[in-house]
């Protein structure tokens, strides 16, 4: 156990400022354009439900299943009171979870570990892959699952780095353009059952709100996570 705690919190040099400015321009190009960001954004998916299922969780509601689908979206089941705080609370996590997962890895990839943050990366995969309830979301978390799992025994420390550095800023910008996108629907009426929705039935506030609260954590957390990251400093 020393050993494995050892090889988890191990701390690789610092990449080269060149590094996390290309991968940074790589994450924004994926999320930017719309084939790359189509499909990508199934990741996001898996970020945003899972997000559901922590809070469900940690308010103690009763978590039935994880359900993603072909089509990008996702739906997280709980049973428990129709109202109150934690059915807020785990509204409120989905649009937020992408977002402060970057801020996390962030901070992980700032400190060095990336070990950490990519066995990180696949306990969540698998503890979501135990609550899927249909065949295509457990398909999506297998390969995903697979390729991090591939990347942690295989590939070499330098190029670990790179994907862990462009997976973070990933989940940086890709929890920004989903709340951009929710809002043009609601705009067309087209998202009347969203979290936003949802959250703006269970209180007394407008949906308007928390599209607005969604975008200013994701805005704060890409601000924060290039901080931490400190793209420009040699």
């Amino acid at each position: 156990m020393d050993m494995l705690w050892a090889h988890l919190i191990k701390v690789q040099p610092d990449p080269d400022p060149w590094v996390v400015l290309v991968s940074a321009l790589a994450a924004l190009a994926v999320v930017a354009f719309r084939t790359p960001w189509q499909v990508s954004r199934g990741l996001i998916t898996i970020a945003h439900e899972g997000g559901h299922a922590v809070m469900a969780l940690l308010t103690r509601r009763k978590l039935e299943g994880i359900r993603l689908h072909s089509d990008t979206s996702g739906v997280t089941l709980t049973r428990g009171r129709p109202n109150g705080p934690g059915m807020v609370l785990t509204a409120l996590a989905g649009y937020l979870a992408p977002s402060l997962l970057g801020l996390a890895a962030a901070w992980l990839t700032e400190q060095g570990r990336i070990t950490l943050l990519i066995w990180s990366v696949l306990l969540f995969l698998v503890c979501m892959l135990l609550l899927i309830r249909n065949l295509y979301g457990a398909l999506i978390l297998l390969v995903t699952g697979g390729a991090v799992f591939a990347l942690s025994m295989y590939a070499p420390a330098q190029i670990q780095q790179v994907v862990a550095l462009v997976a973070t800023w990933f989940l940086l910008f890709g929890g920004v353009r989903p709340i951009v996108e929710l809002q043009r629907k609601r705009r067309r009426r087209q998202a009347r059952d969203s979290d936003a929705d949802q959250l703006a039935r269970l209180t007394f506030l407008p949906g308007g709100f928390y599209v607005f609260f969604f975008l200013l954590v994701a805005a704060v957390s890409v601000v924060f996570g290039a901080y931490l990251m400190n793209p420009l400093t040699p």
